[in-house]
């Protein structure tokens, strides 16, 4: 989490707190904040960090799951499988090797460490790997400038991270002269290009979209659309060379930024049977509700134990990494899943069953507005408007 500790959140801190963990955490005289939009840094310092401490030694640090399997028993096997407890196999900090053995097992491993790489099939552009000294798929800090200040940078994606990144490195180009910003979309602009505006229900969301436009329009960031990324060459002089599927080139870049959403890590879960959506990748009863087709954070349901089991009886995906690949979830659609799962594991299949989300009645987050006038006014859905097109200047790219 603290590399994107500089990046602001979507939530206010009200739907960043579970309530269980407030219970623990207030006889120590800790209070939970109650307003305003935290960043990564402030999340941990206030929230996630006196959490930790108060879990005391339950939580391990500099650990890392290989694998998760049945005792003695591989995906194939059948008989008296589930009798057997899970075996989770473990490195670590002083890279030992140990193996846990439970009854239950809850995968909220999330999906940051597995980005999505630049090549617009979903695999590695050509040449990326090769180039992988001068990617970063991480958003820039304006704290931290030199690796951006007055050389060129080109940002691949279109989601809010990416939307963040160009801000951030637009704020580098007004203080650092000769820094170019160039945009690279994989589809044409419309009107869902910088999101839902005002209109968003998440008012630091929709703020993103705003700047992001201000920060093309005053020609600060350069923009690219219809470019699909096929290769990534360096040049003479070191700098990555991005090329399109058409056979379209950007200018030499000394940085490449790439933002094109995360995955989930399933390979340490290959001996256990999952029963997950061919598309999203996330456990299958859930996907239809997920889908970010069709839905937006505010208008996914909430999903309980039932709907995050598999057949693989007792292992359960929370958080994140239960969305698989749609970038749809909030933190506290997150803590009704914990809460859900629980009190199954517990036998209290009444309280497992029972919906206690309770979200703003204008939506997840209520009322639209910019970053740092969370109070301003504004309505509407959580989803961005029907598309329209944009007419917009654009950076140059060679063919």
């Amino acid at each position: 989490m603290h590399g994107w500790g500089h990046v602001r959140l979507f939530s206010a801190w009200p739907e960043l707190v579970d309530k269980a963990a407030a219970r623990l955490l207030e006889p120590s005289g800790w209070s939970a904040p109650q307003s305003g939009y935290p960043t990564g840094a402030e999340w941990i310092d206030r929230y996630l960090g006196p959490l930790a401490v108060a879990l005391g030694d339950r939580v391990r640090y500099g650990t890392r799951v290989t694998g998760v399997s049945r005792k003695g028993r591989d995906r194939l096997v059948d008989a008296g499988r589930d009798e057997q407890p899970f075996t989770v196999h473990v490195v670590g900090v002083d890279g030992g090797e140990s193996r846990l053995e439970g009854r239950a097992v809850i995968d909220a491993s999330g999906t940051w460490r597995q980005p999505n790489p630049a090549g617009a099939d979903g695999l590695p552009a050509l040449g990326e790997r090769a180039a992988s000294d001068l990617i970063r798929y991480q958003v820039p800090d304006f704290a931290a400038p030199e690796p951006f200040a007055g050389k060129h940078t080109v940002v691949v994606g279109a989601g809010h991270s990416a939307a963040t990144a160009v801000i951030e490195l637009a704020r580098i180009a007004e203080a650092y002269p000769g820094t170019v910003v160039t945009w690279a979309l994989r589809r044409g602009v419309t009107g869902k290009t910088f999101g839902g505006g005002a209109a968003d229900q998440l008012p630091a969301r929709g703020a993103l979209g705003i700047r992001a436009r201000q920060a093309v329009d005053a020609g600060l960031a350069g923009l690219v659309t219809g470019f699909r990324t096929e290769r990534i060459r360096l040049d003479g002089d070191g700098r990555a060379v991005l090329v399109s599927e058409d056979g379209r080139a950007l200018a030499p870049a000394d940085a490449v930024v790439v933002l094109t959403g995360f995955r989930p890590d399933l390979s340490f879960l290959s001996e256990l049977r999952l029963d997950l959506d061919p598309v999203l990748q996330a456990p299958r009863r859930i996907a239809p509700s997920i889908d970010p087709n069709v839905h937006s954070c505010g208008t996914a349901a909430p999903t309980l134990a039932r709907d995050l089991a598999h057949p693989e009886p007792g292992l359960f995906l929370v958080g994140m990494k239960s969305y698989g690949r749609a970038p749809t979830f909030l933190a506290m659609t997150g803590y009704e899943q914990v809460r859900s799962v629980a009190a199954e594991l517990a036998g209290d299949h009444e309280a497992a069953a029972r919906t206690e989300l309770v979200l703003p009645d204008t939506g997840v987050c209520g009322g639209g507005g910019l970053f740092d006038d969370p109070g301003g006014a504004g309505g509407g859905a959580c989803c961005a408007p029907a598309p329209q097109l944009l007419e917009i200047g654009s950076a140059p790219a060679r063919s």
